[in-house]
């Protein structure tokens, strides 16, 4: 989905557009498609984004809407009645993974810290705090994947979300990383025990692997921690840096958030009311999130 003010815009256009032709190649009338993709298809120029709402009229004027929140002065109100539906819909929708990108933001930060914590484990650390700390990394790892696994799930709030797919990727594979070590003798975390279940996506610590590689091989485990500490810090930060993914589409939802907001009386009166949302589930709890950060 193209997330920007000008997507909309040219979305608006090309309703416009198609009303037009229907109406003058069509002296009976035509019926609206059923959906987005009937509504949003055709290519617009820059003039016809800007063209008047007079093309749509049977009578050049706009007059009231009528109880159901129809414009019934258009060619075809019912069609521009869902094609407003439409935008308040995606109004909701933008509005709630703002709200959860933002959190999954927060979240890599801290996923960030807690790899950075792992850089202070030294020669002279003691074993049974090694396997404490890598213990709480692990859990650390699996709260972050747990708490937006509803969002990445098919019809979850982040499933079409580059940003958020890339970054649970990102870390999963920073994980996996079998390079760090490798100077001495060692193949990543794997060899510490430290493996992520495919299918769940959670991480586990073998312990009994762990201390026998410590026993065998501490130099090389600090050596592997480290490296992986600063591999792992290192790939957060980047998700998080700026015109990086994260970043990158909190500014394209923000804009097409206000967008929508400063055009969304004007659309209203022009097409209709469109449909009121009724969110339910992670919807509607990301929407009373950003509403509660925003004051809305």
């Amino acid at each position: 989905m193209n997330i920007s003010p000008a997507a909309l815009a040219l979305n608006i256009a090309n309703f416009r557009s198609q009303a037009l032709n229907a109406f003058l190649s069509s002296p009976k009338g035509v019926k609206g498609g059923d959906g987005e993709s009937a509504m949003f298809s055709l290519p617009m120029s820059d003039s016809e984004v800007a063209a008047p709402l007079s093309a749509l009229t049977q009578g050049g004027s706009v007059k009231g809407l009528s109880s159901t929140g129809r414009n019934m002065s258009l060619f075809d109100p019912e069609s521009a009645f869902k094609m407003m539906s439409v935008i308040n819909d995606r109004d909701v929708t933008y509005k709630a993974q703002f709200a959860e990108l933002s959190k999954m933001q927060a979240e890599v930060a801290q996923m960030q810290n807690a790899g950075q914590s792992l850089g202070g484990i030294t020669a002279v650390t003691g074993n049974d705090s090694i396997q404490a700390q890598l213990q709480g990394f692990v859990d650390h790892y699996n709260q972050w994947v747990q708490q937006f696994n509803p969002d990445m799930e098919k019809g979850g709030l982040l499933a079409n979300t580059q940003a958020a797919q890339i970054s649970r990727y990102e870390l999963s594979q920073s994980i996996e990383n079998s390079f760090n070590g490798a100077m001495k003798g060692l193949h990543g975390l794997r060899d510490l025990g430290i493996s992520i279940d495919h299918a769940t996506k959670l991480a586990t610590l073998d312990t009994s692997k762990l201390n026998a590689v410590l026993s065998a091989n501490k130099e090389g485990v600090v050596d592997t921690v480290q490296e992986f500490s600063a591999n792992f810090a290192k790939s957060a930060k980047l998700l998080n840096s700026d015109g990086n993914f994260i970043p990158s589409q909190l500014k394209n939802l923000n804009k097409a958030i206000h967008y929508i907001t400063d055009n969304k009386a004007d659309l209203q009166a022009e097409f209709g009311t469109g449909n009121v949302v009724k969110p339910t589930g992670q919807v509607a709890l990301a929407l009373a999130a950003y509403n509660r950060v925003y004051g809305i």
